[in-house]
């Protein structure tokens, strides 16, 4: 069943009294443009509840991208607070990763070597960091491919090593901005389901965001909608699509899973008016 609109989509908290990982509050951000000052984020609230799922969408240039940047303590937001793990954070927060659209590969390393660069920099072991690398590459379905260079893999393959580059160092908290905005149908759907497997064994919460509402629906718990920019949370739904919500392709053959999307692409038309 579909949840009613709620203008702010925030949680106190999760069942038994966890404090949620993600708590955002009247946060605002603005861009200082040529002494213009440009509104981008307006009085914006929001949670993330532990092992939750959380699509966000809405219309280009609402302000997406800038959210998380501000979320994962690249911009500092103008008012309103962030708290991690109920506190607030001075700069980048801990265990949280961050994965764009584009794979920033690095050219000269493997895809083992892409992958391992992160324990690299913790000072992990050499051995103990190959040895989780490669495990996780081939959870991804890169066995046999660690060996090999980004420019002789494909989009979806770069990708998959983009994307366990982001999981071996571990994080509580993942976002996500459009990692699979530019892949082919196919490969998008055997992504996402590596993915999602991956995190609900591990019991992460992410943040997605994405121009993609049936993968929102797909993929997500909730799926927030935000308005033009200024953005604020237009509308969160919770999505129930039955208790097995790691294989996306049964849960798009779901005769409910379309009602989702027709509401939620209904309040989009909205905003895009």
């Amino acid at each position: 069943m579909m949840a009613q609109p709620s203008i702010h989509a925030t949680t106190a908290a999760t069942s038994g009294g966890t404090v949620p990982p993600l708590v955002v509050e009247h946060m605002a951000k603005s861009y200082d443009h040529h002494g213009r000052i440009v509104p981008v984020i307006a009085d914006l609230s929001l949670t993330l509840r532990e092992g939750e799922i959380v699509s966000i969408v809405g219309p280009s240039g609402c302000g997406k991208t800038t959210l998380l940047n501000t979320l994962c303590g690249l911009l500092v937001p103008d008012t309103g607070n962030i708290r991690w793990h109920g506190r607030e954070v001075t700069g980048q927060p801990q265990n949280v990763g961050y994965m764009l659209q584009k794979d920033l590969l690095l050219p000269w390393r493997t895809a083992l070597g892409n992958t391992m660069l992160g324990l690299e920099i913790r000072g992990l072991a050499a051995a103990e960091a190959e040895d989780r690398s490669r495990a996780l590459l081939d959870q991804l379905g890169l066995h046999g491919f660690a060996d090999h260079y980004p420019s002789t893999l494909s989009g979806g393959m770069r990708q998959r090593v983009a994307l366990a580059r982001t999981l071996v160092n571990e994080p509580d908290v993942l976002l996500l901005d459009e990692p699979f905005a530019a892949l082919d149908f196919q490969s998008k759907l055997l992504l996402e389901n590596d993915m999602l497997a991956l995190v609900r064994k591990g019991r992460r919460s992410l943040l997605l965001i994405t121009h993609d509402i049936e993968e929102a629906v797909s993929l997500a718990d909730r799926v927030i909608v935000l308005s033009k920019r200024p953005t604020q949370v237009k509308a969160a739904y919770e999505i129930e699509l039955g208790s097995d919500r790691t294989d996306v392709i049964a849960l798009r053959e779901r005769p409910d899973f379309s009602h989702h999307v027709r509401r939620i692409w209904a309040d989009l038309d909205v905003v895009l008016q």
